[in-house]
């Protein structure tokens, strides 16, 4: 008997629940259920880096708050949207590929159907099938096209079946980067709103972005199989480099940015 000990979050109760027939027929019924979270923390990751760099930059210049808020907003905008354009296209173009290849694989079955049966041969053969059961593993999948195609598809070509919605990819990173990455604008809009207020915005502005990171970092973590910690600091560290090098910079243009501005 296997020691009954929890793996991950789940339970040995839970995980064998999920493992019996009844269960296994009802979760593949259901089919694969693509997860997006990647294309949200990409956005997100991306929308605190960028808006902050470009408060930290306004900031390291000694510019009004304004302009980081004008700025800032038009940072958002252009380059959220930006980001959801190229995800699509990127999501489109694997998806077109991926159904360039299954016409190819149709069309090679049709024409040299001897010759796509004997790389399905092989295939397995190199997965340890031998004799009779090899014969019996490439009757049974050459016996259905589509099977046939989706086993050229994974095994010969490495590509998945099915992909991500294009759209729903652009629209997660475009929310992630909209949400996340006016977190860095918050205290500037706040100072704008109650100009009486007593306290440093950038100072909030750093605070609120580094938790940001952080916690963006720790939310990958469950995508990647990493420490949540380990992931935070990660994100943390790479997002502050960045905002760091943007003040440099607005630091050492402020003589030049400055009387332009004024």
């Amino acid at each position: 008997m296997p020691a009954k000990e929890p793996i991950g979050k789940e339970s040995f109760a839970e995980l064998e629940s999920a493992h019996t027939p009844s269960a296994i027929r009802e979760r593949l019924q259901n089919g694969f259920q693509r997860s997006y979270l990647k294309d949200f923390v990409y956005g997100a990751i991306d929308g605190a880096v960028t808006t902050f760099a470009v408060v930290s930059a306004v900031a390291g210049a000694n510019l009004s708050g304004k302009i980081v808020i004008v700025l800032g907003v038009a940072n958002l905008l252009g380059d959220g949207f930006n980001m959801a354009a190229s995800n699509f296209l990127g999501t489109r173009a694997e998806e077109q590929l991926r159904e360039k290849a299954r016409r190819e694989e149709a069309l090679h079955i049709q024409q040299f159907p001897d010759g796509e049966r004997e790389e399905i041969r092989q295939i397995f053969a190199a997965k340890g099938f031998k004799g009779k059961s090899l014969e019996r593993a490439v009757q049974i999948i050459t016996s259905d096209k589509e099977q046939w195609v989706n086993t050229m598809l994974t095994e010969e070509l490495g590509l998945a079946t099915v992909g991500p919605s294009p759209l729903r990819a652009a629209l997660c990173t475009f929310a992630a980067f909209l949400i996340v990455g006016s977190l860095p604008l918050l205290s500037f809009l706040w100072q704008w709103f109650v100009p009486s207020a007593p306290f440093d915005p950038f100072l909030y502005s750093t605070i609120i972005t580094g938790l940001a990171f952080f916690l963006v970092g720790a939310l990958k973590s469950r995508f990647v199989g990493e420490r949540w910690y380990a992931a935070g600091a990660e994100t943390l560290v790479v997002g502050g480099c960045a905002a760091l090098l943007a003040f440099m910079v607005g630091v050492l243009l402020k003589g030049i940015v400055s009387p332009i501005i004024s």
